[in-house]
């Protein structure tokens, strides 16, 4: 077999996986921990648009993560509109504010640009938990039973899974596609030289932009999805800092800017966690960040294209051995 049929057969493989995972899981615990991989996937793919194929590392999406949130329960709150009827005003929203920062932001570069989305999170975090009509810093509450299907509350987190698992489908859709339009190869451009790019004719402003609106609006549609299943927002769980930073781990564990990496560094991330949070007893919380600056380190030493690159670098090697010997 080629190695296309190989590749072919291990997608087909990897999807009935998922596909069955509900009806393997042995409790609910196990499907909780499927139902996060699939969350942190999906959020970790919107920001690999912007990070990982522009190259523009934010270390601020919390920010249109938390905007997804609170909009659905805020409509709730406010009108008791279903909370899916502000999933799109939250990707709306977010679009506006990724353009009402990128203006400023998108002229930096570097770790310069990454403080600047870590600074402008922080201050929209703040506001939140000072702001009483979006509760404060007590946050916001969902129906406590549902009131029709409409509310998208379930006591089994099976609809949730096959839910977030059809966003995740289309989230890889759009971005394999965007991969072959001109967006994609204008912000690979950008990503490899900015300055080339424009020398180039590519429009290295609109490019930028462009790419954050839709990493963003995407964020905030994992952000709803995030609290149709939770029922509850506070401005840590929406806008914290390890909101932001878990996007950047995962996509970069797996491989930023390739088109499963995200989905790859969840797969063994967000179990990792779970795991170290419950051997530890519900006491392993502040491990998080011990786990999060280990794989920071780590990736950034020995492998910055993540598990994808290596494992490109590994098959490379093969032939050449064989050559060798």
């Amino acid at each position: 077999m080629s190695s296309d049929h190989w590749r072919r057969a291990g997608a087909a493989l990897a999807v009935a996986a998922l596909l069955a995972y509900p009806l393997a899981a042995s409790s609910p615990y196990y499907l909780d921990i499927g139902v996060t991989v699939l969350l942190a996937a999906i959020s970790a793919s919107a920001w690999n648009i912007l990070g990982g194929f522009a190259g523009q590392v934010s270390v601020g999406h919390g920010m249109f993560f938390g905007v997804g949130a609170y909009l659905p329960l805020l409509v709730y709150t406010l009108w008791g509109w279903p909370p899916m009827a502000g999933i799109p005003l939250g990707m709306l929203l977010a679009v506006g504010l990724a353009a009402l920062i990128g203006a400023p932001t998108l002229r930096l570069t570097g770790h310069y640009f990454s403080m600047a989305t870590i600074a402008v999170a922080e201050l929209i975090r703040i506001l939140v938990g000072t702001w009483g009509l979006v509760g404060a810093a007590i946050g916001l509450q969902g129906p406590a039973t549902a009131r029709g299907w409409w509310d998208l509350t379930f006591r089994d987190e099976t609809p949730y899974y096959y839910i977030f698992l059809g966003v995740l489908a289309g989230v890889l859709a759009l971005t394999h596609a965007l991969q072959g339009r001109r967006l994609g190869y204008y912000m690979r451009a950008v990503k490899a030289g900015e300055a080339a790019a424009r020398s180039l004719g590519v429009a290295s402003r609109r490019t930028k932009l462009a790419a954050l609106a839709l990493s963003a609006s995407l964020t905030a549609l994992a952000g709803s999805l995030y609290v149709l299943k939770t029922g509850f927002v506070d401005p840590d769980s929406g806008f914290g800092i390890l909101v932001s930073v878990q996007m950047v781990i995962v996509a970069a564990l797996g491989g930023a800017g390739t088109l499963y990496g995200p989905l790859v560094g969840a797969l063994i991330l967000i179990p990792a966690q779970s795991w170290a949070n419950s051997w530890l007893g519900g006491g392993g919380s502040g491990l998080t960040f011990v786990l999060y600056g280990g794989i920071i380190v780590l990736v950034a030493r020995f492998e910055p294209g993540g598990l994808f690159e290596l494992r490109r670098r590994m098959l490379r090697w093969r032939p050449e051995r064989s050559r060798a010997a």
